[in-house]
């Protein structure tokens, strides 16, 4: 899986850190969402999944 991330999507809504946070975090200053990981293990593809799915931008694209 590669995760990659459209930071001009982003609306700073913060469900990909609610849904995976060991894989997404947000800047400080506008709230945009910043990939950690951009090759998860096995064990976060449910989480990743979970925030591509959650984000109301559409801002996360998942390569399986």
């Amino acid at each position: 899986m590669k995760i990659t991330v459209d930071q001009d999507k982003c609306v700073s809504s913060g469900q990909c850190v609610l849904n995976a946070a060991e894989l997404f975090d947000q800047r400080d200053d506008d709230g945009v969402v910043v990939l950690l990981q951009t090759s998860p293990g096995p064990e976060r593809f449910d989480d990743a999944r979970r925030a591509a799915t959650a984000c109301p931008a559409l801002a996360i694209a998942i390569e399986e």
